[in-house]
């Protein structure tokens, strides 16, 4: 990956605040999931403190060691990683070069981004959103058959992710002109 874009994207605070904000709200996003209806019923809880609507979701940011195998703990937290990379970097990318945008590598990311969604899930439940969509048509059955039971599109959203980020990064800092 070019890091001559990454270092000049990276000095400035306000996208370190952004790959900050979007990589650790995917990740609270792939670890609350599991756990999405005891959040949503704590929350609306008339009982619930104050403190313990704020304590649950941040004890449940734990539950990447517990709920998660390492297999998919590892890719998660790459996922998570390469998002908020990935999202800076487009965003970076889109404010200075908005008309070589169809170049970018924009597609690829997207279908990272999809991939490495649908392959979020723990050790127990395994693929949770793939098996979830999946199962409306019948499909879930053929988890079983692949070798590490939907693992795989956590591992090909993480390729995904890092060969996009590595193709918009090397667009911010190629040349202005097309390769004729």
């Amino acid at each position: 990956m070019p890091l001559s874009a990454l270092t000049k994207i990276f000095q400035r605070p306000a996208y370190v605040l952004l790959v900050l904000l979007v990589g650790g709200g995917t990740f609270a996003f792939a670890t609350w999931l599991p756990n999405l209806s005891l959040i949503v019923e704590i929350m609306g809880h008339p009982d619930a403190t104050l403190a313990q609507k704020i304590e649950l979701p941040l004890s449940l940011l734990g539950s990447i060691t517990t709920n998660f195998s390492t297999l998919s703990a590892t890719y998660t937290i790459l996922i998570s990683i390469l998002f908020g990379v990935y999202i800076t970097l487009l965003v970076y990318f889109l404010r200075n070069r908005i008309t070589l945008v169809r170049e970018s590598g924009v597609a690829t990311g997207t279908l990272g981004i999809v991939s490495g969604l649908l392959g979020v899930g723990c050790a127990a439940c395994g693929s949770l959103i793939l098996t979830s969509v999946l199962s409306l048509v019948g499909a879930s059955g053929v988890l079983a058959f692949l070798p590490l039971r939907g693992a795989e599109f956590g591992i090909l959203g993480v390729l995904l992710l890092s060969w996009s980020t590595y193709v918009i990064a090397k667009h911010i800092v190629g040349p202005l002109v097309c390769k004729a």
